[in-house]
């Protein structure tokens, strides 16, 4: 007799237990049909900021709003039956003070039905972080290279080559950890430092352009199709080019257009 079981969804304390014994992989996502792709492969599903950029062509994360966040992580969790989905608070929801960033949590995980939040930020965001999960709401961290907060150190560039900088970021990650986050994000960290810290704490990390070493991998999906721009950053493997066959369909559907090729009787409601 055939086992018809369903996949198990990958809840937040199957996700901790994977660390040190199982890869975590994660994508992005931020449409319904994305969710439904990525949902039977990967372990979680991040609706990222990065929407800002990649559907909208902002130029930072900075402009992305609180109601484009619920908007996009609604479509996500309503077709990720599977994997975990996990929603970016956009800048400006969540640093003002523990209670905003409560009210703001807790209208996302309402209206879109996901498993957890991100939230940016090392030792500074620590009281906030065990705010919100001392009220229910599960944390993801994010350490190293915080995109939120790129004008305030001049660009993007990796982080934690000097002892300082790398002793500080060991630090935000040990306090995230202790206040309750069940993952951390390491993005644009030296190779190094992300291991350590990987080592170093009780919970998974997920590595960005960090270390091979971290529990997990992320990536934005339309960077890894080869869907975004031609400048493709050192930590990013393209696995195919989904742009030219987009292009190349879309070429030949405006020649047969043109030519009246199409539509042909079988794509028209024709009186029998």
């Amino acid at each position: 007799m055939l086992n018809h079981t369903a996949p198990v969804a990958k809840t937040i304390p199957i996700l901790k237990s994977q660390k040190g014994k199982e890869k975590i992989v994660c994508l992005t996502a931020y449409s319904a049909q994305f969710a439904k792709l990525l949902n039977p492969h990967v372990d979680l599903i991040l609706v990222g900021d990065s929407v800002g950029m990649v559907l909208y062509g902002m130029p930072s994360t900075l402009g992305v709003s609180l109601d484009m966040m619920i908007a996009h992580g609604r479509a996500v969790a309503q077709h990720a039956q599977q994997a975990c989905v996990i929603v970016d608070m956009p800048f400006g929801s969540y640093q003002e003070s523990p209670e905003i960033a409560y009210r703001n949590a807790a209208r996302i995980m309402r209206e879109t039905g996901c498993n957890g939040v991100k939230l940016e930020g090392g030792e500074f965001l620590a009281e906030t972080v065990s705010f919100l999960t001392d009220r229910g709401i599960p944390i993801m961290g994010h350490v190293g290279l915080l995109p939120q907060s790129v004008n305030n150190v001049g660009g993007f560039r990796v982080r934690g080559k000097t002892p300082v900088e790398a002793a500080q970021i060991l630090k935000d990650a040990k306090s995230i950890e202790q206040a309750g986050a069940f993952s951390i994000v390491i993005e644009a960290v030296y190779e190094p430092v992300a291991k350590e810290i990987t080592a170093g704490v009780s919970i998974p990390t997920i590595g960005i352009g960090a270390s091979s070493s971290c529990d997990g991998q992320i990536l934005v999906t339309e960077d890894i199709l080869g869907l975004t721009s031609d400048y493709v950053p050192r930590f990013v493997k393209r696995y195919g080019s989904v742009d030219n066959t987009i292009s190349d369909i879309v070429e030949t559907y405006a020649k047969e257009v043109r030519t009246e090729q199409f539509p042909e009787s079988s794509h028209c409601y024709i009186k029998s």
